[in-house]
């Protein structure tokens, strides 16, 4: 992992995010409670996320992520801002 915990190609892993998957498939028709499957097509487990802080996703194998995306704008103040938490 580089120093700023974010993955790269080479140290990117879903070991964890693919242990929630197989449990959730037993909850949710897909693993998944979204209208987007396209887990199938993009190889592997989707990232099971832990919390958020900012701009920035904390997934269940402790690696960092920006988020982007945001929740496609309702996030603009970021993840858990603490004038709205």
């Amino acid at each position: 992992m580089n120093q700023h915990n974010f993955p790269t190609p080479g140290t990117f892993t879903r070991a964890r995010s693919g242990e929630l998957f197989e449990e959730a498939k037993t909850y949710f028709p897909g693993g998944v409670h979204s209208p987007v499957r396209a887990f199938k097509s993009v190889q592997g487990p989707p990232i099971f996320f832990q919390k958020g802080e900012g701009c920035h996703l904390f997934d269940v194998d402790n690696q960092k992520f920006i988020d982007f995306c945001c929740s496609w704008g309702p996030l603009i103040l970021g993840h858990c801002h603490p004038a709205v938490v």
